[in-house]
């Protein structure tokens, strides 16, 4: 009995032994994690009290609810719920069906060399940092000496248009711009998809006489289905979050277009920076956590419902 358990330590020390690196690897990651999103939680307690800095958070005074009553009872609720959904639906769509065409596309280049320059050039936009896209934007946008205003209107015999003070533009113009920094993620991610696609499913295709449109149509698109899915309950997650960089940096923060601009992300830091308003800040930011929660756990059980192992958890 002492020799089976002596063999049995002996196994859990060998054990133990060989996965501690991948733990040691693992490590800085969930040190990450720690520090950056579990440990700032606690800062939660803010949205449910009235913020004085002279008694610092736990030492305020408690007032329940009353940072969401005004939060909710002032216009701008409806106007940054809407903004940031609306916007983020609008650039998943786009975006889903850009990255789907490009990543065929790019599955039909055959030089090597083409393909690796083409996915580089497609994806350097992702990699560009937001102040750098609204410096880029601001040539083309500016009412002065901007590119459309100064150089491509008067060719077509356009007036110039003010683009920082005409709020109705600016949904077409965010769309534009996010699909273009972010479509070449995307891209890679279901050009992965379609490489790792059997060619058999292709082969037999092609013997039966079937065209490339219908190949794309009934092999690649329904395979590329799992993959759809997966970035659909991650989009959901995220929807009631926007890019603070692209909806202040690209905007230059104009006034005139917050109606169409100003999502929840932007008046989280107007509230903090502007008015010091800490507990309201603190409210806004709580009601789009506990929305995200709610809608990536209710569009992870419909696609569970429909297709349990596509489903995320």
């Amino acid at each position: 009995m002492k020799g089976k358990e002596t063999r049995t330590a002996g196994r859990t020390k060998v054990r133990i032994s060989r996965i501690w690196p991948y733990y040691l690897m693992v490590l800085p990651g969930l040190l990450y994690l720690l520090i950056n999103n579990y440990m700032p939680m606690f800062g939660i307690v803010i949205a449910f009290k009235d913020m004085n800095y002279s008694k610092g958070i736990f030492g305020s005074d408690w007032c329940g609810f009353k940072n969401f009553r005004f939060l909710f009872g002032t216009k701008d609720a409806w106007s940054i719920t809407r903004n940031t959904i609306g916007y983020n639906i609008a650039f998943f769509v786009v975006g889903t069906v850009l990255a789907i065409l490009l990543a065929i596309c790019m599955n039909e280049v055959r030089s090597k060399v083409a393909s690796k320059v083409y996915q580089t050039l497609i994806l350097l936009p992702y990699l560009i940092s937001w102040v750098v896209v609204s410096y880029l934007a601001y040539a083309f946008l500016s009412g002065e000496n901007g590119f459309l205003n100064k150089s491509l209107f008067p060719l077509l015999g356009l007036n110039p248009v003010g683009w920082y003070q005409e709020k109705e533009y600016w949904p077409v113009i965010l769309v534009i711009v996010q699909a273009w920094k972010s479509v070449g993620y995307s891209m890679i991610i279901y050009f992965s998809s379609i490489v790792g696609i059997s060619q058999d499913y292709f082969e037999a295709a092609r013997i039966d006489g079937a065209t490339k449109w219908k190949q794309i149509r009934h092999i690649t698109l329904p395979l590329l289905k799992p993959t759809v899915i997966t970035m659909f309950i991650l989009s959901v997650g995220q929807v009631f979050r926007s890019d603070f960089g692209l909806f202040y940096q690209v905007t230059r923060n104009s006034g005139a277009l917050y109606e169409y601009t100003r999502t929840i992300d932007v008046y989280v830091y107007q509230a903090l920076m502007k008015n010091a308003d800490y507990s309201m800040s603190g409210a806004a930011s709580v009601y789009q956590s506990v929305c995200g929660f709610i809608l990536i756990v209710a569009a992870n059980a419909i696609v569970k419902k429909y297709s349990e192992s596509s489903a995320l958890f």
